[in-house]
């Protein structure tokens, strides 16, 4: 007896699918709720789009902070540290730019500060990196923030054609407000589906640019003190055992 209900079950189990599915839940809320279901679609491409980009961002930065550590205190001058890093670094573009303050601070009239010169082109440096890896997370904010709300829209339109199928009939039937009711509740997990990821996202990259951000600081104080001394100070790389590499945080100053 058990077994030919669960078969029943089992066969009715796609009937019920293709009668109360997405597809099913967009036509009953009509055109509204296809351009809000529309809308999350596009938030949740370019959120998860945005997501995985700026990660692919900061592993490269994160990987040239590895090369930073690795090779370039171990360099004679800064010029053949910054000839070791890559080309599209952005420890090397700290160091190419203070390298170029240093020269166009001889070319100065007014009576400027060397540090304070050194510090504000380096500083502009860091910020152009920061804002880069920056790009795009105020998306995911937003995404965050508002696709509950557009979810929920498409929640009320639901539930308000679920009401007016009962005022016409003048009762509350369940099989005619199943369909506006289930549309209220799949646009609600819709618009969570979007936000959680982004909320997320945002969190996490955001975290992790704050890290590359004091990397970068450290590193820029490191090269402005080496340009301001003339190169007798800086980070004196601690010689590793034979067949092992220099522990990352072996430098002192």
């Amino acid at each position: 007896m058990s077994i030919l209900f669960l078969t029943a079950a089992g066969a009715a189990a796609p009937e019920a699918a293709a009668q109360f599915g997405l597809i099913p839940a967009l036509k009953e809320g009509g055109p509204i709720s296809i351009a809000i279901f529309s809308v999350m679609v596009i938030m949740s491409v370019f959120s998860f789009y945005i997501m995985f980009t700026k990660l692919f961002e900061q592993q490269k930065v994160l990987n040239q902070a590895k090369q930073v550590r690795a090779q370039f205190w171990r360099a004679a001058t800064l010029e053949e540290g910054a000839a070791k890093l890559d080309k599209n670094s952005a420890f090397r573009q700290v160091v190419d730019d203070g390298i170029e303050a240093q020269k166009q601070h001889s070319l100065l009239t007014d009576p400027v500060e060397a540090h304070d010169w050194l510090h504000g082109a380096m500083a502009r440096s860091e910020e152009s990196i920061n804002n880069k890896l920056a790009g795009g997370l105020p998306f995911l904010a937003t995404v965050g923030a508002t696709a509950p709300f557009v979810g929920l829209l498409g929640t009320v339109i639901g539930i308000y054609s679920a009401l007016i199928k009962i005022g016409i009939a003048g009762q509350a039937d369940i099989g005619k407000i199943a369909g506006p009711v289930g549309e209220a509740l799949i646009m609600t997990a819709i618009g969570l589906f979007v936000a959680v990821p982004a909320v997320l996202a945002y969190n996490w990259l955001q975290a992790r640019n704050k890290s590359i951000a004091r990397s970068l600081s450290t590193f820029s104080n490191d090269v402005l003190g080496y340009i301001s001394s003339g190169g007798r100070v800086k980070p004196a790389v601690t010689a590793a055992p034979a067949g092992k590499p220099a522990p990352a945080g072996a430098v002192k100053k």
